[in-house]
């Protein structure tokens, strides 16, 4: 039966399914938005001759968490950093246009991680790129938001920047705040804040699921925020080991705030799917699952259909994220 072993697929959670004629779809980098999808290939195929292109959609962006969406869906694009700097410089004795400038810091980051790699094992070598491009970023980043001081894009990567370059929780700090007084609400920035809260020396899991039932609390129902719930109960399942068969996600008192969350967030009927809405679908559906409780993750994944994300599910495959989640929704079922 050596053929039937081959064509078998043993997935991380222990589930054994036949390969399939057809593979599953990709995991979607855009969400499914055609502005993102469209600076997206411009960027990876047209190079400095594609950036009126990708500067008008990002220049017509609504600035707060729409602007950063569109740099966040750049930051991984393979190739940005070979031809940014030709757009920085194009117009001697011109002001660098800040997207450029916003656009070359978040590939900084993108590539700085790039560098670092996924696992634990980092040489010095990656160590010192990693410094090193994330120090370029912060340059890039510095002169866009001195050029546009409304914008919160700059700040949100540079709070990245501060989790990299392990800055200190002071200036993480500052640079959260920094972010949400041009765009309060601001999804993405919460959700950075909460890990390096969740990451740093001397953090307790007390204080980040404090920050994360507040920030929910303070925002109004239907919020994205309601998100953070979950985000900082897997980053404690993470601490504890990231077993799927953990029992800490389906205690009585997590899985309270979590229906708590979802109600207050993704089922609320004043909830908006918009940008990358899909994240929050995700995470609570992976939250639900590994909980063990299947009736509250079915219809997440129902509506979520094949649209995966790499968060959260990048926790339990690093390399294939899309593994997981069609392992865990045929579990789950539909």
């Amino acid at each position: 039966m050596v053929w039937y072993a081959r064509l078998a697929v043993r997935r991380p959670e222990g589930d054994r399914f036949l390969l399939r004629r057809r593979p599953p779809p990709p995991i979607d980098l855009s969400f499914g938005d055609p502005r993102l999808a469209e600076i997206r290939a411009a960027a990876l195929v047209g190079g400095a001759g594609k950036w009126p292109v990708i500067r008008g959609q990002l220049a017509a962006a609504r600035e707060g968490e729409d602007l950063t969406f569109l740099a966040e869906g750049l930051r991984n694009v393979a190739g940005i950093e070979r031809w940014i700097g030709e757009v920085i410089a194009a117009g001697p004795g011109e002001p660098a246009d800040p997207l450029a400038l916003l656009v070359a810091g978040a590939r900084q980051v993108g590539w700085a991680w790039h560098a670092r790699g996924r696992f634990q094992a980092v040489s010095e070598p990656q160590r010192a790129l990693f410094r090193g491009r994330l120090e370029t970023a912060q340059e890039h980043l510095f002169e866009a938001a001195e050029r546009e001081p409304s914008w919160a894009a700059p700040w949100y990567f540079l709070q990245i920047c501060a989790r990299g370059l392990q800055s200190g929780p002071e200036v993480a700090e500052r640079r959260f705040e920094a972010t949400c007084r041009q765009a309060p609400g601001h999804a993405a920035a919460h959700r950075e804040y909460l890990r390096q809260l969740s990451r740093q020396p001397g953090g307790s899991p007390e204080r980040t699921h404090a920050f994360a039932r507040a920030a929910m609390l303070a925002a109004p129902k239907g919020s994205r925020l309601g998100e953070l719930v979950a985000v900082a109960h897997l980053e404690e399942w993470l601490h504890l080991g990231g077993d799927p068969e953990s029992l800490y996600l389906g205690s009585p008192q997590v899985l309270g705030a979590l229906h708590e969350a979802a109600d207050r967030s993704v089922h609320h009927p004043d909830f908006v799917r918009q940008r990358d809405w899909t994240l929050a679908f995700n995470t609570f559906a992976m939250a639900f699952a590994l909980a063990g409780d299947h009736r509250a993750a079915r219809p997440l994944f129902r509506a979520l259909g094949s649209r995966a994300t790499e968060d959260p599910w990048r926790h339990l495959d690093a390399r294939s994220p899309l593994v997981p989640f069609l392992a865990w929704r045929a579990r789950v079922g539909r």
